[in-house]
């Protein structure tokens, strides 16, 4: 059966004639022209943006439609405004925590549960383990090895009670991280990354939940075995080893992390 467009082609009607197509504003356009110029480095983090006198004049708008641009690139993080006679706009760095953002709101009207963020996590972790196997540097085993030895400490400090829950996770999520912006794949670390504020504050509540149970600390001795033997993979270039280590590895975590009530939660019950 002939598409759309080939219809539309046989006909010789141009495309999208009879549909509605709104025409974007000024202040659209205004901010798609600097979010191109940022993305392509052409200006760069700190770079200033001319006066708004300045910038009225050059495309010709009112006060209020640039500050509307000025606005959308705000919100999208590309840019700081400061207002008053020193103010002026300035291009800022791109942040993961705006994607983050959106993402997780997303997740949480969609009445994602927990569980289902673990297995996301699940399958890109153990795919960036191995990639990070093969491209890894002495610069990636080093940083992870620190990783470990602050791990080992705060197991230490804990003697014969668990570790301190808030130390402990932002320490294990780091050590993820890790895992994900070493792998090389930029894409993947963006895909891990978007989930982080949910990843890290599930963990804290789930360890504070969970602090009195039996051979907690044990658990904790066996996590930092768990990531020395995958520095160990990754050391020799092992990308199939590290892989299968991981996965089994966030398997045994994720049995112990969603127990109870904890993985039919919703995303949202972590914010509320």
């Amino acid at each position: 059966m002939p598409s759309l467009a080939d219809r539309e082609a046989a006909s010789g009607v141009p495309p999208y004639v009879g549909h509605l197509v709104r025409a974007p504003k000024t202040a659209e356009l205004i901010a798609t022209l600097y979010r191109r110029q940022i993305v392509r480095g052409e200006l760069r983090p700190g770079d200033t943006l001319p006066s708004e006198q300045q910038l009225m004049t050059q495309f010709g708008v009112s006060r209020p439609t640039l500050r509307e641009a000025f606005r959308i690139l705000e919100a999208e993080n590309l840019i700081s405004v400061k207002r008053g006679s020193r103010g002026g706009a300035r291009v800022t760095q791109p942040s993961l925590s705006v994607a983050a953002r959106y993402v997780g709101l997303l997740l949480q009207v969609q009445g994602t549960t927990i569980a289902d963020v673990y297995e996301a996590r699940m399958v890109l972790e153990p795919a960036c383990a191995r990639l990070l196997a093969g491209r890894r540097t002495e610069a990636d085993l080093a940083d992870l090895g620190a990783c470990i030895e602050e791990l080992r400490g705060v197991v230490a400090a804990g003697q014969d009670r668990d570790p301190e829950p808030a130390r402990w996770s932002s320490l294990a999520f780091r050590f993820h991280e890790l895992i994900m912006e070493r792998s090389g794949s930029k894409t993947l670390a963006v895909q891990g990354g978007v989930l982080q504020d949910i990843v890290a504050t599930h963990l804290t509540l789930a360890l504070t939940r969970h602090s009195a149970a039996d051979e907690t600390l044990g658990d904790f001795r066996r996590s930092v075995r768990s990531y020395e033997k995958l520095v160990e993979f990754v050391d020799k270039r092992d990308g199939a080893g590290a892989e299968e280590h991981w996965r089994a590895h966030m398997e045994a975590a994720g049995r112990r992390l969603l127990r109870e009530d904890l993985q039919h939660r919703s995303v949202v019950d972590l914010f509320a």
